[in-house]
């Protein structure tokens, strides 16, 4: 018999490569072959092919995450949560060979259930519209600046493209990108809520909304209505889908009933109910925005600037972004223009900081200088991601201000942006007016951002790499009657090391849950690692709210993403009379990993350290040599070569 298996868990950390490991481990003893692909943390491995798909008598799924389940039409599938694939993985496969398992059929098969929601579903769904919006509005963007600044004519009315020209066409293709921003936006808002049923729905229900003919208006609802189109679609494709129908009529549900019923009511509601007034209240928006003069003028783009790089690419930024965009629909650049020049501030200016003051960041920061400097050329924000994360008290406050001082030098400049995209990039292809004033606000912005950034950052420890890979931070001393500067070792860091001795510890008094989470909370704050105690136990009891993190075989693995932590590291807690955590097998929790993470952090090297830990607490004797260790150093040898 040949299985395939398909692991994940929301923060795709620890219970995903767990699950992997059980199940093929399960297999190996059962004499079964089977092939797991985990979508964890560091992506998707081990990806199932075409081929293997074709010739699996079975699929497992165990997951708490939404799996695609569309490939797997007509073969026996289970699915079950990531905590069954680790605590009952054999059970599973012995379902499979006796054949008590029901066949997939485009979502109608006994095993098909709802999975649960990751965290904050309605920005996922929002999110998952605008990611596929983008491309048609930064393509359709640039193919009409391109038509513009080489076949354009200067006329009284600005530049414009004679008709019949080669550049007339290519400016025809890029507006047609543009009347797909958004049924596209709308409509995988809906294919995210309901799957392949709620996108024609939602695309029709979208370009409902940007065209106001369909309900008596003289503007469409913009792209507001084009979420509020997608959300109803998807949710109204949601309710069909749970409506128990004959056996014989399901397998043409998601083709034809779900989609024509929910486009019918989507339309007739939008048509009747809601369109004009979302039209109307757009219109007005607009129309406010394009008079906006003087201060007025300032104030928008001193809260634009300061939008685009809260979060860098989070979802205040995106709000910003999005706004910006759906102006340059109804002809309003200027928007887009500050926009533009704030995106690629936080990168630049960071980049130019380490550039200008090598002395305030450490050899690691400089070469993420390079990099973030690099991706700011392109208006890639994320860039300024790792500093902020390193440093958010001086960092944020730091981007804000450069962002905003760019921002508003561009908006009292009227710099315009025709494409939905920030950074020089833009500007070199020719979809900025008034480039010279766009570069100045870009420079003047990122030069802002840099010195403010050395301003309040403190001279950072050198650092000098040893042959056998180890980190050496070293101070200097001051200057004293003219003697030479020498460097003083301090401290002898191995390169990448999550798990640090200072990190573990060990105890014999009985402790709860709560009291446990407080020892290895306090063991990352005295090391630097996290900068609020409270806010990360937040997400820690946050993430042990969806289940809990007792795996059972007496581990517990909490874990958190958090704008609070520094760098990735792990917490370690050895309670030798156990704790109660709610395992799934019912064990006590004698040994805690607390897992740290930054929120925005950008690599997978400890992730996939992380999935090595997890794989190798799966191994019976590992794991007894860890609960056996007397003390401290003893765990800690055990631990620091993973």
């Amino acid at each position: 018999m040949k299985l395939l298996a398909i692991t994940s868990c929301p923060n795709g950390i620890a219970h995903t490569y767990m699950a992997a490991e059980n199940l093929q481990k399960a297999a190996d003893k059962m004499g079964v072959q089977m092939k797991v692909e985990t979508q964890g943390g560091v992506g998707i491995e081990n990806q199932l092919t075409e081929k293997d798909i074709r010739e699996a008598d079975g699929i497992i799924i165990a997951s708490d995450r939404k799996i695609d389940k569309s490939r797997f039409n007509g073969k026996k599938l289970i699915d079950v949560s990531v905590g069954e694939g680790i605590r009952n993985p054999e059970k599973l496969i012995q379902r499979m060979k006796d054949g008590d398992v029901s066949t997939y059929t485009g979502g109608y098969s006994n095993e098909y259930k709802e999975e649960k929601r990751a965290q904050n579903p309605i920005y996922q769904h929002l999110m998952n519209g605008v990611s596929f919006m983008v491309p048609f509005i930064v393509v359709g963007g640039l193919l009409i600046a391109l038509a513009l600044t080489l076949g354009g004519k200067t006329t009284p009315e600005g530049i414009v493209v004679p008709e019949g020209t080669f550049w007339y066409q290519i400016q025809q293709i890029g507006g047609a990108a543009f009347t797909f921003m958004i049924p596209i936006l709308a409509g995988y808002i809906a294919y995210s809520i309901a799957d392949k049923p709620g996108l024609v729905p939602g695309m029709i229900g979208g370009l409902i909304a940007a065209n106001g003919s369909y309900y008596g208006s003289t503007a469409g609802a913009g792209f507001l209505g084009g979420i509020i189109a997608g959300f109803l679609a998807g949710y109204v494709a949601l309710w069909i889908k749970k409506i128990k129908v004959p056996k014989p009529m399901q397998p043409v549900m998601p083709i034809i009933f779900i989609p024509v019923i929910s486009s019918i009511i989507v339309g007739l509601i939008f048509i009747y109910l809601i369109g004009a007034p979302i039209a109307q209240i757009f219109e007005t928006l607009n129309g406010w925005l394009k008079g906006m003069q003087g201060s007025n003028a300032i104030l928008l783009a001193l809260i634009l600037g300061a939008m685009i790089s809260f979060d860098m690419g989070g979802p205040v930024n995106k709000v910003a972004f999005l706004f910006g965009s759906a102006m340059i629909g109804e002809g309003n650049y200027t928007i887009m223009g500050a926009i533009a020049v704030a995106i690629c501030i936080p990168p630049i200016g960071l980049g130019l900081a380490t550039f200008i003051n090598k002395k305030k960041f450490n050899a690691n920061e400089i070469e993420m200088g390079k990099a973030s400097f690099t991706m700011g050329l392109f208006g890639i924000t994320e860039g300024a991601i790792p500093f902020a994360a390193q440093d958010p008290l001086r960092v944020i406050p730091s981007i804000m201000i450069g962002s905003m001082t760019g921002s508003t030098i561009a908006m009292l400049s009227n710099v315009g942006d025709k494409v939905a995209h920030g950074g020089p990039i833009v500007a070199i292809l020719g979809a900025v007016d008034n480039v010279l004033m766009f570069f100045i606000a870009a420079l003047v912005g990122s030069l802002v951002t840099a010195f403010l950034t050395i301003a309040l950052k403190s001279t950072k420890k050198k650092e000098l790499v040893t042959p056998d890979g180890d980190t050496i931070k070293v101070t200097e001393e001051s200057k004293d009657n003219n003697k030479e500067v020498k460097p003083v070792i301090t401290e002898v860091v191995k390169e990448n090391e999550l798990i640090e001795s200072q990190n573990i510890k060990v105890i014999d008094a009985e402790a709860t849950q709560d009291e446990s989470m407080d020892l290895l909370i306090n063991q990352l704050y005295d090391s630097n690692v996290i900068t609020d105690k409270a806010e990360f136990k937040k997400g820690i009891l946050e993430r042990e709210s969806q289940s809990s993190t007792g795996i059972g075989m007496n581990i517990a693995i909490p874990h958190a993403k958090s704008h609070v932590v520094k760098e990735p590291k792990v917490s370690v807690l050895k309670v030798n009379q156990g704790v109660d955590w709610n395992s799934l097998d019912g064990t006590p929790a004698k040994l805690i990993f607390m897992i740290a993470v930054p929120s925005d952090d950008a690599g997978d090297t400890h992730l996939k350290i992380l999935q090595q830990l997890s794989r190798k607490l799966m191994d019976d004797d590992y794991r007894n040599s860890l609960l056996n260790a007397k003390d401290e150093i003893e765990l800690y040898n055990l631990l620091k070569n993973l």
